[in-house]
C-alpha cells in the first residue's frame, strides 16, 4: 500500500517558497497567449508568460520584465490583478512552493518577436501559441492555473474583479508526458 499524499503545509515545508508573476496577455477577440512546457515533476502543461522574481522586484515588474524575455513584446503593460494562486514543481533540481500573481495585458495577436531560442531552452519552453477561449474550455492538455478558462470566462463578462481571487493552494493535476 501507498503512502498518501502530505498535506498542503506540510509539502510546502519540503519546498523554497519562489515568489514569482505572469501575463495572460489576451488579443481583441480575447484569445490568450500561452507557452508550453515540459516539467520533469509534473509534465508537459501550458501557462502564461513570466517567472519567478528577482530581487526586490515587485510582481507587476517581474511580469513586464518576464514578458518581454519569454515573447520579445516590448509594449505589454500589465493591468489588473486576475488571481493570484500557489503551486508545487521542482525547478532545475530545486522543489519549489511557487507564489504567482497572475496580471492582465491586452495586445495584438502577433507572433513572438526576436531570437527567443537560448532564453526558451534555459526555461524549458517549449512552444508559444494563441489559444481562443473556446479551445481553452474544450482542451485536455494541462493549463496553470487549472481555472484559466472559467478566471478569463468572468474576466470577459464582469470585467475584473476587485479584489482579484485568491486560488490558494491548487495541488499538481495527473502528469501528462511530452507528446
Amino acid at each position: 500500500m501507498t503512502d498518501p499524499a502530505p498535506a498542503p503545509a506540510e509539502a510546502a515545508r519540503d519546498r523554497v517558497p519562489r515568489r514569482a508573476a505572469r501575463v495572460a496577455v489576451l488579443d481583441p477577440d480575447g484569445a490568450v497567449f500561452l507557452l508550453r512546457y515540459d516539467n520533469p515533476e509534473v509534465g508537459r502543461h501550458w501557462a502564461m508568460p513570466g517567472g519567478g522574481l528577482e530581487g526586490d522586484e515587485t510582481p507587476r515588474e517581474g511580469a513586464v520584465r518576464e514578458a518581454r524575455e519569454e515573447t520579445g513584446w516590448t509594449d505589454v503593460e500589465p493591468g489588473p490583478l486576475l488571481c493570484t494562486w500557489e503551486h508545487d514543481f521542482t525547478r532545475g533540481d530545486v522543489p519549489v512552493r511557487q507564489h504567482e500573481h497572475i496580471y492582465v495585458a491586452h495586445a495584438p495577436h502577433r507572433p513572438l518577436s526576436g531570437d527567443l531560442v537560448a532564453a526558451h531552452r534555459a526555461d524549458g519552453i517549449l512552444d508559444g501559441r494563441w489559444w481562443t477561449p473556446a479551445e481553452l474550455v474544450a482542451t485536455d492538455e494541462a493549463l496553470w492555473p487549472p481555472q484559466l478558462p472559467a478566471l478569463l470566462a468572468e474576466l470577459r463578462a464582469h470585467g475584473p474583479a476587485d479584489p482579484a481571487p485568491d486560488l490558494g493552494y491548487v495541488p499538481n493535476g495527473p502528469r501528462r508526458t511530452a507528446g
